[in-house]
């Protein structure tokens, strides 16, 4: 038996890395499941996003667990997007009992030389996209008097950054907005939580564009070339935590054990930036 037979679960961004995690170990627990991805590129991001054959086989991974998954491609900006993903999720199984708002990018750039697009991409993907979503779920958990809901902030958004100050504004944005939203709905059934991972092992972190922020004196810096770098910027001395931690995390603040936890953040973060 499934800690989360017979509920349904959304998940963003997840046509790979941390939201694939999240959909397949929900699944694992017999939860149900619609994935959203924007499953194409945003030109002000340095690495490659998702693609539509990501986004596919994601949903064959949490059918090949024997249950259903709806693949909805959806860039999370998009009010009638994020609406149309919502209302084929209910159509489809009745119901969505578990939000994980997951989906982010990051780029890299000193404040003074952030462009207008290179901003309002990163709100609007970052913060903007949770707000949408938010709101397109919210009104069906009140309408049912359940939901649980867990947004991906970043253990950056609660300390000050050089070179991603557009990404910090963002994910301290999704900390205030989880607490507004939490105050809101307290009374409605419906919990509302954060989670601020430090890097995780996902191609968010291993790409070039990081790769040489974090090894700038190497032309080419590698993987091995950036550990210590990662690594010094957590107490417990590891470069970057893997998906299935926060994944574990997510499905803590989802399950019954958390119900009077609610407008909440969680470190999930092996002490990164030494936190207070």
């Amino acid at each position: 038996m499934g800690k989360f037979d017979g509920q349904v679960v959304m998940v963003t961004g997840g046509a790979r890395g941390q939201g694939r995690s999240h959909a397949i170990e929900f699944a694992r627990e017999g939860a149900d499941v619609i994935v959203t991805d924007i499953a194409s590129q945003i030109d002000t991001v340095p690495y490659e996003l998702s693609s539509q054959e990501d986004l596919l086989q994601t949903q064959s991974m949490v059918e090949d667990l024997d249950r259903r998954c709806l693949a909805i491609t959806a860039d999370a900006r998009s009010t009638e997007a994020t609406g149309a993903a919502v209302d084929a999720a209910i159509e489809q199984f009745g119901k969505i009992d578990i939000l994980l708002i997951n989906h982010g990018v990051v780029s890299m750039s000193a404040m003074v030389d952030i462009s207008d697009d290179m901003w309002d991409d990163m709100l609007g993907v970052c913060l903007t996209g949770v707000f949408k979503t938010m709101r397109a779920v919210v009104p069906h958990m009140i309408e049912q008097n359940y939901g649980r809901i867990v947004a991906t902030s970043s253990i950056a958004g609660k300390v000050g950054l050089g070179t991603i100050s557009h990404y910090v504004a963002a994910k301290a944005g999704v900390l205030a907005l989880v607490k507004s939203v939490a105050a809101e709905v307290a009374d409605k059934g419906i919990t509302v939580n954060a989670i601020c991972p430090t890097a995780v092992d996902t191609d968010m972190i291993h790409n070039q564009a990081n790769y040489t922020l974090f090894a700038p004196h190497i032309e080419v810096p590698t993987k091995d070339d950036v550990i210590a770098g990662f690594a010094s910027s957590n107490a417990i001395p590891i470069p970057w935590i893997e998906p299935i931690d926060i994944s574990n995390a997510m499905m803590f603040l989802a399950s019954k054990e958390a119900r009077y936890i609610t407008g909440a953040s969680l470190n999930v973060s092996a002490g990164g930036y030494f936190v207070a």
